[in-house]
């Protein structure tokens, strides 16, 4: 999938310091990213993977709470634009368990997919994007974002 207004170009990396700059980066990708999308994101714990689609969502109009969905496996989010679904896969011992839940159907039937900790789905999504978010070394507030592909 070739993404000219995605704002990283596969291996870019980047600098976000705070919060504010991961939601902007979120709303950005949210501008960028077309009806239908999915998007892997993965990082360590409090990496900035839940901030990040809380600028996605946000930006395609939904106004309520957007919280990590590591609990309940998946949150839906009806904004304006189009459902928006959020996975954390951390879970998930096997990914036939994702496509039991029917994956595929919600995937297809959302404005945007958004996939936390989905590395075993990756093969089967080769024109998804995936962003990496990292911790740097002592500054707290700051997060490395890296297009992996």
């Amino acid at each position: 999938m070739t993404l000219p207004s995605f704002p990283l170009a596969p291996g870019e990396t980047r600098r976000l310091r705070g919060p504010g700059e991961q939601r902007a980066l979120g709303a950005a990708l949210a501008a960028a990213l077309p009806p239908g999308a999915l998007l892997f994101l993965e990082g360590e714990l409090g990496a900035g993977k839940t901030t990040l689609t809380q600028g996605l969502v946000g930006a395609l109009g939904f106004a309520g709470a957007v919280t990590s969905p590591t609990y309940a496996l998946m949150n839906a989010y009806p904004a304006p634009a189009g459902r928006v679904l959020h996975v954390d896969a951390y879970r998930v011992r096997d990914v036939a368990e994702l496509y039991e839940m029917d994956l595929e159907d919600l995937v297809a039937g959302s404005r945007l997919s958004i996939v936390e900790w989905g590395e075993g789905l990756y093969a089967d999504y080769p024109a998804a994007p995936v962003l990496r978010l990292e911790h740097l070394e002592g500054e707290p507030e700051v997060r490395q974002v890296t297009r992996v592909r």
